[in-house]
């Protein structure tokens, strides 16, 4: 009897266990082998659908932002009106306010103005003098630093926009209506004036400015007239 190798058994096992193929696994009857294999993973409706989200997140995101900017427009649009509002309403109030101020003047400049007239006429009769006369002065200098100006003299030209007529008569020494004796002086706050001035005017005397020249001409026509007459006496030549 022969004896075994111990362990010849196991390694012929291994050998054939190498050597078989690899076993397949078992396949139901009637199906493929392809249903065997397994199928590739197929997206999800969940994937497919993410862009589409995305897409419809863009445009909410993106109409809110024009809406917005559009928010934005007219809000500033009505600042810039109400800015421009708040600037009229400013110069229109500074406007009134200087009208007032000037209404306020004048009004009570021209209640002061008898009592000018009354220094006046004391100065021109010499009778301002001692206290008076500074009392008079003073309220001359306070209306003057309020804008009150005197106009109106002899002499000038007649203007019926600041000078009211109140004596009327004719010189032979004007050429024109002339102020030739001021009765009240005018008054005028800046362009406005406030009282005009009462004056006594005088006109040319009808005719006198034709008369004139007639007279001069007849006068250059004899003196020339005598000069040819003494040219001929003295055998000069004769003027044509």
């Amino acid at each position: 009897m022969t004896e075994e190798t111990p362990g010849f058994d196991e390694q012929q096992q291994a050998q054939q266990s190498q050597q078989q193929p690899p076993q397949q696994p078992d396949v139901p009857s009637g199906a493929t082998s392809d249903d065997a294999e397994p199928k590739a993973a197929s997206p999800s409706p969940e994937e497919g659908a993410a862009p589409a989200g995305d897409a419809a997140q863009l445009a909410a995101l993106t109409a809110q932002l024009d809406q917005v900017r559009t928010a934005l427009n007219e809000r500033t649009a009505d600042l810039q009106r109400l800015q421009a509002e708040f600037q009229n309403y400013r110069r229109r109030v500074e406007r009134d306010r200087v009208a007032v101020k000037e209404i306020a003047v004048a009004n009570l400049l021209t209640e002061l103005l008898p009592v000018l007239d009354d220094i006046g006429r004391a100065r021109e009769h010499g009778e301002l003098v001692g206290g008076f006369k500074s009392v008079g002065e003073s309220l001359e200098t306070v209306a003057a630093k309020l804008g009150l100006q005197q106009f109106g003299k002899e002499g000038e030209p007649f203007d019926p926009t600041i000078h009211e007529a109140l004596m009327h008569s004719y010189a032979p020494d004007v050429t024109e209506t002339t102020c030739v004796a001021i009765l009240q002086p005018g008054y005028r706050i800046g362009e406005r004036t406030i009282r005009p001035a009462r004056v006594a005017v005088a006109e040319p005397q009808p005719g006198a400015q034709t008369v004139k020249p007639a007279d001069e001409t007849g006068a250059a026509d004899a003196t020339k007239a005598a000069e040819q007459a003494e040219d001929k006496e003295n055998g000069g030549p004769e003027e044509g």
